[in-house]
């Protein structure tokens, strides 16, 4: 079963800077931190090494900027296991960088400067298509240009590849991208944006998962964080709840949902028992610090499971 998990990611890789302070900056104060440390993140790169640390075959699709940040970024991903054959180098920007304020209950501020990111160009997929005729999952988001998103979408659509697509950072999407989504991950925020309702309970929810089902989007499910995740489909709607734990750190929560998520189905399971697993990556994530250190492997989130 293994084996056949091919899955290609497509998405950013920034270099996360974290600050841990007692409360996150109002504008215009300063407050005194008291750790920092630096460590890989960028919604793709997590994304990617959260589905290959599970044991996922994963192809990542990315632009790094010729530095040290960039450097440092592949050589992480090659000690993952990801094929690192399409991560290529920019030659006049730099990588991608973000600063980020994470406070005593594990909540975070973030800035992100794309760098490289912003030119991961149509040229760069059109070099992969190969490798993405492989795969049976495409996972993609929205820290890379809107034109690249849409043209690797229509790419894995061409090839019969499952597309998942995680709408962040929070934009509107066209219909005609919707239409090509397999299955959407916003989390509540996200929803709010791409279909103007807000999300206060499982009815708003609803409410909105059937608005991008009327826009033509597979199947939607909307992560609640400590709640777990909403899923509604064509003919069922449900919330599927996650273990709660004590947060360290939330960063890349839902990266790491989306990686178990993506794995998970590459391996066979259903949607729901998908979410299910989906949901115990995420809750593990959140008890260890940093982005792509956090990223629980498969023996462990197994382990985790089974004690809850």
């Amino acid at each position: 079963m293994m084996g056949e998990n091919k899955i290609v990611v497509v998405g950013s890789s920034n270099t996360d800077m974290v600050i841990k302070v007692k409360n996150l900056p109002k504008p215009g104060e300063t407050v005194i931190g008291k750790e920092f440390y630096i460590a890989a993140g960028g919604k793709g790169a997590n994304q990617a090494v959260a589905a290959a640390r599970l044991g996922a075959d994963v192809t990542f699709i990315a632009k790094v900027g010729k530095d040290m940040f960039g450097d440092r970024a592949i050589a992480n991903f090659q000690e993952s296991g990801i094929n690192t054959d399409f991560v290529f180098r920019d030659e006049k920007n730099p990588s991608g960088v973000a600063l980020i304020f994470v406070d005593e209950k594990g909540e975070n501020s973030i800035a992100v400067s794309p760098g490289s990111n912003a030119n991961l160009v149509k040229e760069n997929i059109k070099l992969a298509i190969d490798e993405i005729k492989k795969a049976v999952i495409m996972l993609i988001q929205l820290e890379i240009p809107i034109e690249t998103v849409e043209y690797a979408v229509n790419v894995a659509k061409q090839h019969n590849v499952k597309v998942i697509l995680n709408p962040a950072p929070a934009r509107k999407l066209s219909d005609q991208l919707l239409k090509r989504v397999d299955i959407i991950t916003p989390n509540e925020s996200e929803a709010e944006v791409l279909t103007g309702l807000k999300i206060v309970d499982d009815i708003s929810a609803a409410k909105a998962a059937e608005a991008l089902i009327q826009k033509g989007v597979g199947n939607v499910v909307i992560t609640l964080g400590e709640r777990g995740a909403f899923l509604y489909t064509k003919s069922d709607n449900m919330l599927i709840p996650t273990k709660r734990v004590n947060a360290v750190d939330t960063t890349a929560a839902g990266d790491a949902f989306n990686g178990g998520l993506a794995f998970a189905l590459g391996s066979g399971m259903s949607l729901k028992d998908a979410i299910h697993f989906a949901n115990f990556v995420g809750a593990y994530s959140v008890t260890r610090r940093g982005a792509q250190p956090s990223m629980p492997n498969y023996d462990e989130v197994k382990r985790f499971m089974s004690d809850n």
